[in-house]
């Protein structure tokens, strides 16, 4: 394929693989954060960046929001949300995470691309990004022209965008305020 071609291939896979997320599950991820006294963030590899850009987000609208391992994150409890961004939900140290938050009486919530996996299945309300990816032990969802699981972190990434453009409205944040947020120790 030329590159004019490539294009075309990769927004109709994000296209597609957007267009069959569940728009109450959308709902219900916002109410969750609105809802939260902290959220915490989490995510690995290329699913933990895009997972870190919607905290850096979050906390621009204001929302009490903290990553994991980070060293100042303080301890999860009752009232908090633990949300993880994982396209296999099979990730050891996420799944570890799931065993202290539910532990302290956290809610949990998850980006996923495999409905069925134990991350899934522990969360309280499931995002699902129908995407294949490599670590999948079955086919998940939609096969792509993008490498590994490329498919699955630009859609996580454009559907936290989603979220928070949603949030924002609910919050009734300004752009400047959000502005006045942002880092200046850069």
């Amino acid at each position: 394929m030329d590159t004019p071609e490539l294009i075309d291939a990769i927004l109709a896979d994000i296209g597609a693989t957007l267009g069959q997320v569940d728009p109450a599950a959308i709902d219900a991820m916002g109410d969750l954060i609105l809802a939260a006294d902290r959220v915490f963030i989490a995510g690995k590899g290329r699913s933990g960046l895009q997972m870190k850009a919607f905290a850096m987000r979050l906390m621009h609208l204001g929302v009490t929001v903290h990553v994991v391992d980070d060293v100042t994150t303080p301890a999860i409890g009752a009232g908090d949300l633990l949300l993880l961004g994982s396209a296999s939900g099979r990730t050891g140290s996420l799944l570890r995470h799931v065993d202290t938050a539910q532990r302290a009486g956290a809610k949990l919530a998850s980006f996923s691309g495999d409905r069925e996996s134990p991350i899934a299945r522990a969360a309280a309300t499931v995002l699902h990004i129908p995407a294949s990816n490599f670590k999948a032990r079955r086919q998940t969802g939609q096969e792509s022209v993008l490498v590994m699981g490329s498919l699955f972190e630009h859609c996580l990434g454009l559907l936290c965008d989603l979220l928070i453009i949603r949030l924002k409205a609910a919050l009734e944040v300004e752009e400047a305020a959000m502005n006045a947020r942002h880092a200046n120790l850069e």
